[in-house]
């Protein structure tokens, strides 16, 4: 942990680790509660905001196999994998760097299979307004 990055580091792991952002944390943390989700969310906002850390949080909250009040544990096998990278089901993925149709459509491709640990299979595409217009079509396609 020590050769993490200060802003890695310091990344919210539960809803109640959020900071000014109450506005969007509750609508997320009562649909954990409810068990009631979209099958897509767009989060937007300029950058350190926290939208990747509230993706990040809710997809280890709606995969947590013992959430307290909308929050992920942190200490299930679910969390665990997640906090550290290992969980196959929770994908981050850097739009910047694969902003191909090719990369989309192979995204599209792994979609269809069922999670292997968590519950839900979960996508977080960082910077997806650096896709290409061709793969932004493949995309939405997909999301509808």
């Amino acid at each position: 942990m020590d050769n993490l990055a200060l802003y890695r580091l310091w990344r919210p792991q539960t809803f109640s680790e959020m900071v000014a952002q109450e506005q969007v944390v509750f609508p997320l943390r009562q649909s954990v509660i409810d068990q009631k989700f979209s099958h897509a969310l767009l989060f937007s906002g300029t950058r350190g905001t926290g939208k990747t850390s509230l993706a990040k949080i809710f997809a280890k909250a709606i995969n947590c196999l013992n959430p307290d009040k909308g929050d992920p544990c942190n200490q299930c096998e679910v969390c665990l994998a997640a906090n550290g990278g290992s969980l196959m089901d929770i994908n981050e993925i850097d739009a910047a760097s694969h902003n191909s149709v090719d990369h989309i459509r192979r995204l599209t491709d792994e979609i269809v299979f069922t999670p292997v640990r968590a519950r839900y299979k979960v996508y977080i595409i960082d910077e997806v307004h650096m896709l290409s217009q061709c793969a932004l079509n493949a995309l939405l396609k997909t999301l509808e």
